[in-house]
C-alpha cells in the first residue's frame, strides 16, 4: 500500500514595522529541509519602513517561492485573511514577523497532520528570546502570565486541544485550509490595528472550529523562539495587555454566548449588563491583590492584579458593545496546487 503524499504546506507572515526582525524570521526559514511542497507568503499591513524590500531581496536567493502581498486594511485580522486568500496549500502555517522557527519546524507541524486525516490543526510551544532581564515578580515556573509575551509550553508530550480546552498561539500553529473554508476566515472586529492591544482573533477563529467538530494536537517538537522585547516586561505593560484581552474576551464571548470554559452566557444571572460571576472575580481578586502586597508575595500580588486588569476590561466592553457582523468573511475554495517544490 502506497504512502499518503505529504501535504502541500503554505507559511504565513502578517508584518508591520518589523523589517529587521521579519529578515531574521525569514533567514531561520530558508534553512528549513522539508522535501515536502511549501512556499512562504508575508502580508504587509500598511509597514512604511522596508518591509517589502527585505521580502523582495530575501525571495531572489529563497530556496521556495516567497510572495509578497500588501494589505491597507490596517488590522491583524484583514492581513491574515488576505494571506490564506494567497495560500494555495494543503496546509496554512502561521507564525509571526518577530520569531525563528528551529530545525525541521516545517515538518514538525505537518507530519501529525499527514497521519491523520482526522486533525485539523496543530501547534506548538514558544519559546522567549528574551530582550532584557525578566522581572522576579514574572513566575517562570507557572505560565497562566505567558501568553501576556507570546510564550507558551504545555509539557513534552502531544495531547489534543480538545480535550484540555486549550488552544494554540498564533505565533505558532498548522491549520488545513479546508478548515478554514469551512468556517471563514478571521474576525475583523478582533485582531491587533497597528500598536493596539486588541486581539483573540485566533482564540474566536477556535471557537467557531469546535462548534464545527475540528480537533487539533500539541506537537512539542513544533517549537519556534519569540523575541521578547524589554518594554513590555513591565508591570505597566502587563496590566494593558491583560485589559485588552478582557476587551476582546468579551466580544469574543458576546459572539458565541458562550465562555471559553464553556459556560453559557445565557443562563448566567446579570448585574448592571455585566455576568455576575465577573464582578464576584473582580472584588475576589482585589482583596487577593492587597493581602499578597501586604504579606510581601509579589508575583501572588501580580497574579490577581492583572486578573483585575482583565475584568475592568470585560466590564468595559459589556458597557460599550460593539455590533458583531453576523460572521467572518467566508475564504474562497482553493485554487488548483502550484506547480512549486523544494
Amino acid at each position: 500500500m502506497r504512502a499518503p503524499r505529504p501535504l502541500s504546506a503554505c507559511v504565513l507572515i502578517c508584518t508591520y514595522q518589523r523589517a529587521a526582525l521579519l529578515a531574521e524570521t525569514l533567514d531561520s526559514l530558508r534553512l528549513d529541509q522539508s522535501n515536502r511542497t511549501w512556499s512562504v507568503v508575508v502580508v504587509d499591513n500598511n509597514s512604511t519602513d522596508d518591509t517589502r524590500q527585505v521580502v523582495e531581496r530575501a525571495a531572489a536567493t529563497f530556496p521556495v517561492p516567497l510572495r509578497y502581498a500588501f494589505e491597507e486594511r490596517q488590522g491583524k485580522s484583514y492581513a491574515l485573511n488576505t494571506g490564506v486568500d494567497q495560500c494555495d496549500a494543503d496546509v496554512v502555517l502561521f507564525t509571526d514577523d518577530d520569531v525563528r522557527v528551529s530545525a525541521g519546524w516545517l515538518d514538525a507541524a505537518c507530519r501529525s497532520l499527514d497521519e491523520d486525516e482526522q486533525l485539523d490543526y496543530t501547534g506548538g510551544p514558544v519559546r522567549p528570546l528574551w530582550g532584557g532581564t525578566p522581572p522576579e515578580w514574572l513566575d517562570r515556573t507557572r505560565g497562566d502570565l505567558w501568553g501576556t509575551l507570546a510564550i507558551l509550553d504545555y509539557g513534552d508530550e502531544p495531547f489534543v486541544f480538545e480535550d484540555r480546552r486549550r488552544v494554540p498561539l498564533g505565533a505558532n500553529m498548522a491549520v488545513r485550509r479546508r478548515l478554514i473554508e469551512q468556517i471563514g476566515g478571521f474576525h475583523p472586529e478582533l485582531g491587533r490595528r497597528g500598536r493596539s492591544l486588541l486581539g483573540q482573533e485566533q482564540a474566536e477563529f477556535f471557537a467557531r472550529g469546535r462548534a464545527f467538530g475540528a480537533r487539533g494536537r500539541y506537537v512539542p517538537e513544533m517549537e519556534v523562539q519569540h523575541h521578547v522585547p524589554a518594554h513590555r516586561l513591565t508591570r505597566r505593560y502587563f496590566r494593558s495587555w491583560w485589559y485588552w484581552k478582557g476587551v476582546s474576551r468579551a466580544r469574543v464571548d458576546a459572539m458565541h454566548h458562550r465562555t471559553e470554559l464553556g459556560l453559557d452566557l445565557n443562563e448566567v444571572p446579570y448585574v448592571a449588563g455585566v455576568p455576575r460571576f465577573m464582578w464576584g472575580s473582580l472584588v475576589r481578586d482585589s482583596a487577593q491583590t492587597v493581602q499578597a502586597a501586604l504579606r510581601g508575595d509579589t508575583r501572588q500580588a501580580v497574579r490577581h492584579e492583572m486578573r483585575c486588569a482583565y475584568a475592568l476590561g470585560y466590564v468595559r466592553a459589556c458597557w460599550s458593545p460593539v455590533v458583531s457582523t453576523a460572521a467572518p468573511p467566508p475564504v474562497r475554495p482553493r485554487r488548483e496546487p502550484a506547480s512549486v517544490s523544494r
